[in-house]
């Protein structure tokens, strides 16, 4: 609730309005027949009202309270001598803001006993002007009751989903740096003995060679084998990785876009056959950043995106009907960017449209390996 008119709508118009009507007319109405020096007292009383709203919100803390209880004097004053006691209204939210549970009470206490005080009191002194007002006396204290729990209870709300968010963040921080250690130290007592294996047998082949080439082809032999070793080594590892499919992530774009009341339309594979993780993980995090490109930039109400898997390749499209980009501009954001880095990485395409919206078409090869064993697999 970072301004003082937004506490009931979310557009400031109708909330301005709202207030208005709540606090002003009746303001009014009670003082339109009143003599002048009795509307110039109002008037001003009206406005030092006003500018201790102003300096409650200007000035939070300690010095918030001060502010309440002016405030609440300017309450009971108005409800004593004039019958007007619906700025009580305006302070009961005012008080729902403090975040303190012990200062929030404290005021709470205070204001519900001022304001049924200076009713009761002025309902004495001006009886006729208050039987009048009853219906809406009934609305005020219910108002003074109710609303500050309302949004003292909000405000907490807000403060521990904030925590959370935070501590949410704290915790995918702290996965990503011991993953990165994890893969740290799995690299080096994978690869870290066999490539100084490696380094001193080919330091012993060279001083062979001339010598001894018998001994230096077994030395060779050997090399090869310890660096396959370590190559079958490190594929495991990655494979140990988490994978990332393109069925999963599809999923999470689709509630995405939802949110963003953008309509999806899905054609073609939703699920690819015998990909390598890498490449799935790669198509997926491209799917991901091309999605978040169009929800934040694009302005589109619609959202297309088609997979094709043949023998040699995959073909991978997302287009919307958004305002487009300029393709001649080489000047990319992050995100283009980031899809561009990671297509390149395995050897793919990225082509970029901008008819009518905006188009990436991604095309990435399945490329053949050939193992020592004369088997094949897809890297």
């Amino acid at each position: 609730m970072s301004n003082w008119y937004a506490i009931i709508p979310k557009h400031p118009i109708y909330s301005i309005l709202g207030w208005i009507f709540i606090c002003f007319i009746p303001y009014y109405i009670i003082f339109k027949n009143q003599s002048f020096t009795v509307q110039s007292i109002a008037a001003a009383v009206l406005i030092t009202y006003l500018i201790c709203v102003y300096m409650d919100f200007s000035q939070p803390g300690r010095l918030s309270y001060m502010w309440l209880s002016f405030e609440m004097i300017i309450n009971a004053v108005m409800a004593i001598l004039f019958g007007y006691f619906y700025f009580a209204l305006f302070t009961a939210f005012l008080i729902g803001r403090i975040r303190n549970k012990v200062g929030f009470f404290i005021m709470y206490g205070f204001h519900i006993a001022i304001t049924v005080g200076s009713i009761l009191s002025g309902f004495f002194i001006e009886t006729e002007l208050y039987i009048q007002q009853i219906p809406f006396m009934v609305v005020v204290v219910f108002g003074v009751i109710l609303a500050p729990f309302y949004l003292f209870s909000r405000t907490q709300s807000d403060q521990l989903e904030l925590k959370l968010k935070s501590a949410e963040s704290r915790i995918h921080e702290l996965s990503i740096v011991e993953e990165r250690q994890r893969i740290a130290r799995d690299l080096h007592d994978t690869l870290g003995q066999k490539l100084s294996m490696i380094g001193l047998k080919l330091d012993l082949a060279i001083r062979l060679v001339d010598k001894d080439k018998e001994q230096a082809k077994l030395e060779l032999g050997d090399i090869r084998k310890v660096s396959s070793m370590a190559l079958k080594e490190v594929r495991e590892m990655v494979s140990d990785m988490k994978k990332i499919k393109i069925e999963d992530e599809l999923l999470h774009v689709q509630e995405i876009l939802e949110v963003a009341n953008i309509d999806l339309k899905l054609k073609g594979k939703i699920k690819l056959d015998s990909v390598p993780l890498i490449l799935e993980n790669t198509l997926s995090m491209c799917l991901k950043e091309a999605v978040n490109n169009i929800v934040r930039h694009s302005k589109a109400t619609k959202c297309y995106i088609r997979i094709e898997q043949t023998a040699k390749e995959i073909r991978m499209t997302i287009a919307d009907d958004g305002i487009g980009y300029n393709v001649n501009d080489k000047h990319y954001g992050n995100g283009i960017k980031g899809i561009m880095e990671r297509i390149q990485f395995v050897n793919g395409q990225v082509q970029f449209e901008s008819t009518k919206g905006f188009t990436i078409k991604i095309i990435v090869p399945l490329v053949i390996v050939y193992h020592e064993d004369n088997g094949k697999s897809l890297l």
